[in-house]
């Protein structure tokens, strides 16, 4: 590791961690994913990823239909905000806000952005947005449309194995003078769910603070304030064993080891921990679908129909967005969206089947 220049985040944590022992793997995910992510444009073909709302508009419109159709079930209350969480470039809101402009949902706007790389570019696609640099700072006078797709997931986490003497923390430690995966001599059987307290040897579990805690303060602003939120990322319903951490770089799977603060590390999100957050504050949880079961249910196929009718020359591009958004080999499977409705809103919702 000699041979990287002076400063490489890769120096600064093998330094660290010879002078102080091993660190959490949360450390090491937090740190990296903040230089990657205040550094850089990370979206696009020719960048390290691409999102949903990159893919077609549909996807940023159907949101915008949902949000525009709560709140009118809501009674259409005044002074809402509109509040998106790692919002890319902007393109979702613009696409969301549009929509839901037609039937008169015209909210003041909000991001949740630490870049200022990327805050620069959504003040181009939505001009007056609002930054924040993180939740707590949000508006306390009104309901609040939250949406947040592809941002649980960079959130740190920790993985705590099930060892012959007890639950004990997966960290990062130095192996020949790189970095590398060792465990912790700490017990940490009370940070274990208590369903998997007495869960066989080699058993892995991920556990993220981080998604808890900003999950626990948006669901009291939403029991609060009212409103609702839509939260799209890939990972399971209800927390599974096994390692879901993973690193990438042009769009290629690299070792989560190998760039730390020059690749994007993320990890399946617990929908099911989220809704339990959500419902523990106070708010109601509307389901959590697949991605493809939602915008099936919001009309996808009918909006996709129209495009290529509008556009014939463009009926290949056409269906590939679709497939990829909505087939249950590409996004339509893996990606789920959890949807919470606050104080005072419809308890039910487009999209959600139970």
């Amino acid at each position: 590791m000699n041979d990287k220049p002076q400063g490489d985040l890769a120096d600064a944590f093998c330094r660290l961690i010879r002078e102080n022992g091993p660190i959490s793997l949360a450390q090491y995910m937090g740190e990296s994913n903040a230089r990657y992510y205040t550094s850089r444009d990370p979206l696009g073909e020719d960048a390290d990823f691409i999102t949903a709302p990159e893919i077609s508009q549909v996807f940023g419109e159907l949101i915008g239909l949902w949000l525009a159709d709560i709140w009118v079930r809501a009674g259409r209350p005044d002074n809402v905000h509109y509040v998106e969480l790692g919002p890319g470039r902007g393109t979702l809101a613009s696409d969301a806000l549009r929509a839901a402009g037609r039937y008169g949902l015209n909210p003041k706007v909000h991001f949740v952005e630490g870049s200022e790389a990327l805050q620069l570019i959504q003040r181009g696609t939505v001009p007056g947005v609002q930054h924040h640099s993180d939740v707590t700072s949000l508006p306390e006078d009104g309901p609040l449309l939250i949406v947040a797709n592809e941002f649980f997931d960079a959130l740190p986490i920790r993985q705590l194995l099930r060892a012959a003497e007890g639950w004990r923390e997966r960290m990062v430690g130095l192996e020949d003078g790189k970095l590398s995966f060792v465990f912790g001599d700490k017990p940490m059987d009370a940070a274990v769910p208590e369903r998997w307290k007495h869960a066989n040897q080699g058993t892995l579990l991920e556990t993220s603070a981080a998604s808890s805690a900003i999950m626990s303060e948006l669901s009291d602003r939403l029991a609060a304030q009212g409103g609702a939120a839509l939260i799209f990322d890939y990972g399971a319903k209800e927390l599974g064993a096994g390692s879901t951490l993973q690193a990438i770089k042009a769009h290629r799977k690299v070792d989560v080891f190998a760039h730390p603060g020059d690749m994007d590390i993320t990890a399946h999100v617990d929908f099911g921990t989220l809704r339990d957050v959500a419902e523990r504050q106070g708010c109601r949880a509307l389901g959590i679908s697949t991605q493809g079961e939602w915008l099936t249910e919001l009309g996808a196929e009918m909006r996709f129909e129209g495009l290529k009718k509008k556009s014939p020359r463009n009926i290949e591009v056409l269906d590939r967005q679709r497939h990829r958004l909505m087939a249950d080999d590409q996004m339509g499977l893996l990606f789920k969206v959890l949807g919470v409705a606050g104080k005072g809103w419809p308890g039910d919702a487009s999209g959600f089947l139970g």
